[in-house]
């Protein structure tokens, strides 16, 4: 009850999984894996299925929690500009392999690798009018 108040569900205590959005269900998934305090959070593509809104409510959560609970997060994701904005440091992989490593700022103005650098030109950018 606690957890699940920590990331805003207390009003959805007496519900079925079914009755909960795509995004009250992600903040259940949150609240399980921050029961016991962990060191660390391990974040597997937490805001794929979300709509943007969402995506970034999700996001604003799991960063307010960590600074209130002080763990590190492990942010797994295919979506570099959403990584970009959360992680310190960006690991890019290519096949199951590390490519490249660096502080985020340093992979988004100097890509090195092929790979990144084709990543980095898929990001979809709003255009200037």
């Amino acid at each position: 009850v606690e957890v699940l108040t920590q990331v805003g569900l207390a009003h959805r205590l007496n519900n079925f999984p079914s009755q909960l959005s795509g995004g009250e269900q992600q903040r259940v998934s949150i609240a399980r894996a921050l029961a016991k305090n962990p060191k660390l959070l391990l974040c597997d593509e937490p805001t794929t299925a979300l709509d943007v809104t969402v995506q970034k409510q999700t996001l604003d959560l799991i960063l307010s929690l960590q600074k209130e609970m002080n763990f590190a997060i492990l942010f797994v994701t295919h979506n570099l500009a959403v990584a970009a904005g959360i992680c310190s440091h960006l690991a890019v992989m290519h096949h199951g392999k590390i490519v490249e490593r660096a502080a985020t700022k340093e992979i988004l103005l100097t890509p090195k690798d092929e790979y990144t650098k084709m990543l980095l030109s898929a990001i979809l950018r709003i255009p200037h009018r």
